[in-house]
């Protein structure tokens, strides 16, 4: 099995030593970079695994590097910050991090995190057609719209599989923590809103209604009429 390679955009070297140690210790194949042009340099030239990525670097904003990276690839992103704010939380999210750690972090929970990332990464089934016009391939993890492929994040498209397999069923915010993010997520709830709201974004048309329903007062679902 190929060994999966995490890279670390982060300031502060004493966090990447203490990461990196951690991380070699599971396997990985770990590399650091100190400011953000380094991260896209490496980035570039590695096409990492998982990318562990500071929020406040010297020269660039981290906000600024995911969206740069999620221009151009669907690799996972956690984003990191000493700072325990929301709004940072939820733009991070929004921009496309899969995860978010608020520093001091414990290098067992991110390693945990890292290793759920990468399992929904590859995470293989029959395939599901939704609504006629959307395809989804778990084998090769690979979802088309009208024949033309959508780029999802690990997590909207385990969002997208835990619907489709579910049709009719009401999933709560928290049971779709659960489900989809694989651990004790202590983030806020509207980080399955921003995710959904992805979703809807990417795969709805507008001449029907959305691909996912809320249902006001509890969750979401997918309605089975809409599922072969």
């Amino acid at each position: 099995m190929k060994t999966k390679t995490i890279l670390i955009i982060e300031d502060e070297e004493s966090i990447c030593d203490i990461l990196s140690y951690a991380l070699r210790q599971e396997g990985y194949r770990v590399l650091c970079a100190h400011t953000g042009f380094d991260g896209i340099r490496l980035f570039e030239g590695i096409q990492p695994d998982v990318v562990l990525l500071d929020v406040m670097l010297p020269d660039k904003s981290g906000f600024d590097i995911c969206k740069h990276l999620m221009a151009n690839s669907t690799v996972p992103i956690m984003m990191l910050t000493a700072r325990d704010d929301i709004v940072d939380k939820v733009l991070g999210l929004e921009l496309g991090a899969d995860d978010y750690m608020t520093k001091p972090f414990d290098v067992r929970e991110v390693a945990a995190r890292i290793k759920a990332m990468i399992r929904r990464k590859g995470n293989t089934t029959s395939y599901l057609v939704v609504r006629d016009t959307i395809r989804i391939e778990p084998r090769s993890h690979t979802v088309y719209k009208e024949e033309q492929t959508v780029s999802l994040k690990p997590q909207e498209y385990e969002l997208l599989l835990l619907f489709a397999r579910n049709q009719n069923i009401v999933f709560t915010r928290e049971e779709i923590l659960d489900a989809v993010w694989d651990f004790d997520f202590d983030g806020d709830l509207r980080t399955v809103d921003v995710h959904v709201q992805r979703l809807r974004k990417k795969l709805d048309t507008p001449a029907q209604p959305s691909i996912i329903e809320t249902v006001f007062g509890v969750g979401y679902k997918m309605r089975g009429e809409f599922i072969k």
